[in-house]
């Protein structure tokens, strides 16, 4: 199997073992992979540029920082590169523990490369499917800090209270004429780039926004 897109998806390498990585590095290059290969967790961590696609590789069982913590590291800092463990140290209780924190597989040194490069193009499936919502949401993000303070306010009010946002229940609420309400409605669809509240509280939900959302500057 050939890499899906070897140019603008690049597989992290992190083993301890210089032998493990030059071996993986010259046969994932062989099909046609972009390998960057570190020594350490902390090598890769001072490296790693979160804005580029790709997999990390990860041997579990290294020296100060090991795969399992590294796997932490990276989850509580909202790094969700997708994570292969590869390793001959680990056993069951490790393995579960890197599934459940959502590792894409554990596979036990000696594997085939044909088991590894399966999971490398599974790997890049997902990551491309996270980075195309975080787009996504970025994008809504950047709509809804394009309304005014009243647009934005009335547009929390008719994402999060669905049964009352109604022009004239949202004119009681904001002390202002129902005229006033419906000319704002039609800025804020404009401007969101939706044709109804249901849009509109799609859009909402993916730009991770509600009605204690502080004004954007």
């Amino acid at each position: 199997m050939m890499p899906t897109d070897p140019v603008s998806q690049i597989v992290f390498l992190v083993d301890d073992d210089a032998n493990i990585r030059a071996s993986l590095s010259r046969a994932l290059e062989l099909r046609g992979y972009e390998v960057r290969a570190f020594a350490s967790a902390m090598a890769f961590l001072e490296a790693y540029d979160k804005t580029l696609s790709g997999c990390l590789l990860l041997d579990y069982g290294m020296p100060e920082m090991d795969g399992l913590q590294l796997q932490k590291h990276l989850k509580e800092a909202g790094i969700g590169v997708p994570i292969i463990f590869i390793t001959g140290h680990g056993g069951i209780p490790e393995s579960v523990q890197a599934m459940k924190m959502g590792a894409v597989d554990f596979l036990e040194k000696p594997f085939k490369q044909s088991v590894l490069v399966e999971q490398i193009e599974a790997a890049f499936k997902t990551d491309a499917a996270r980075r195309a919502v975080l787009q996504q949401n970025s994008g809504a993000q950047a709509r809804f800090s394009a309304l005014t303070d009243r647009e934005r306010e009335i547009a929390l009010i008719m994402s999060n209270d669905p049964g009352r946002n109604s022009s004239k229940e949202i004119a009681r609420q904001l002390g202002i004429s129902p005229r006033t309400v419906d000319h704002h409605r039609a800025r804020i669809l404009e401007k969101m780039e939706v044709s109804s509240v249901a849009e509109l509280v799609e859009t909402t939900l993916k730009a991770g926004l509600s009605k204690d959302t502080p004004p954007l500057d």
